[in-house]
């Protein structure tokens, strides 16, 4: 079996489900007929990861899909300059779909070839809303949410509304909600709060001491992930489980972090560490250091169904993020797509990931970029969104 197509497919979807945003997937074809699908993550600079697909194509044609591995080295130092953040996007796309490809020719799901289920479904958190306008409305989200049949609850720090951000409004308010929450939802719901990189050191310190009482299961990017040297800092002032790792683009970035245990939870996100044959040497990593994979997935169902393969093959998971219910976001596009019930999502019985690119589908809804959205604090500075 050879490569004789790298194809990528970028699209825009409008509907509910996923809000107004941009994914992209890609597609890689065989002489014998199999294809498969990845997407690539770096929501906002897909034009970037394609033109990275663009250089990987030639490099890619003629080869067997089924040495994933070597692939992976070749297309990550074989430029020289060490894969980052675009040329992460592009191999993740791309290795996660030849694994697909591996499992379609194997006649088995991708969990069996990376060693069997661990466990019969997997835990997930939504995404709840309100959070931006105090109290009252992310507690209406939470209880919905829990009445749903979800096992967490999860909300971010909230901005100004006016594109400002302030931290000491921001961690007050934070306190506040995790208050307000967990006496809404009682004990049973775990609690998962995203910071977004938005804290310097004092102001995150201050706000994980704050919500001690009320047992957070993580606290999500308490700081930004340029200097990972700054958890040395954090980590012994707080007693809440830290998570941080969503930005990395390969083992290297995560290294510190879980070598010198900084963090409980380790953000993998598949879309941009590299692949399924980057995040297996992560998550192996976070296993002999007690730390939990807890992977990153904001993004589109092709990703949803390479995260809930991996967490069903991983002994160390604690909680896959999903943002929307599988089948809200693009279902012409993406068919076949996971099986969400009682805040699980179930195991695929078909082949490969068990889901189906549309390429006819896919092109009924262009792409048009969208950026992502940008905060500044009262006095005109950049801050982090």
């Amino acid at each position: 079996m050879k490569i004789t197509n790298v194809e990528a497919i970028p699209v825009t979807n409008a509907g509910p489900g996923g809000g107004h945003r941009t994914f992209l997937f890609v597609a890689v074809d065989t002489d014998e007929g199999i294809s498969g699908v990845g997407e690539a993550g770096f929501t906002g600079r897909e034009l970037a990861v394609m033109g990275a697909i663009e250089h990987f194509r030639p490099l890619l044609i003629g080869q067997d899909p089924m040495r994933t591995e070597h692939l992976w080295q070749l297309l990550f130092r074989g430029g020289f300059f060490p894969a980052q953040r675009v040329l992460g996007a592009a191999i993740s796309a791309i290795d996660i779909a030849l694994w697909d490809i591996k499992g379609k020719a194997a006649g088995m799901p991708v969990y069996d070839l990376l060693g069997g289920r661990v466990r019969d479904r997997v835990v997930c958190y939504p995404h709840n809303h309100g959070h931006g306008a105090g109290v009252e409305g992310l507690v209406a989200s939470c209880r919905e949410t829990t009445a749903a049949g979800w096992k967490f609850a999860r909300w971010g720090l909230a901005d100004e509304g006016d594109g400002t951000f302030e931290p000491r409004r921001a961690v007050d308010t934070a306190v506040a909600q995790f208050a307000a929450v967990r006496e809404a939802v009682g004990d049973e719901v775990e609690l998962c709060f995203d910071v977004h990189t938005r804290l310097d050191l004092a102001d995150s310190v201050r706000l994980c001491r704050a919500v001690e009482p009320y047992r957070p299961y993580f606290i999500e990017d308490p700081l930004r992930s340029e200097n990972p040297d700054s958890f040395k800092t954090l980590r012994p002032r707080t007693a809440v489980p830290l998570a941080a790792g969503e930005h990395f683009s390969s083992k290297w970035e995560f290294r510190q972090l879980i070598e010198e245990e900084l963090i409980d939870h380790a953000r993998i996100d598949l879309c941009l560490v590299g692949g399924l044959t980057e995040a297996r040497k992560v998550a192996g990593w976070c296993e002999t250091h007690y730390i939990k994979v807890s992977v990153h997935n904001p993004l589109g169902p092709v990703a949803t169904a390479a995260c809930l393969h991996l967490n069903l093959a991983t002994p160390n998971v604690g909680v896959q993020e999903q943002a929307a219910h599988p089948g809200a976001v693009l279902p012409d596009v993406i068919t076949g797509q996971p099986t969400w019930e009682d805040g699980h999502l179930l195991p695929p019985t078909g082949p490969g990931l068990g889901v189906a690119l549309d390429r006819e589908a896919a092109g009924r809804h262009p792409f048009a970029p969208v950026d992502l959205p940008r905060l500044l604090r009262r006095d005109g500075s950049v801050t982090n969104w």
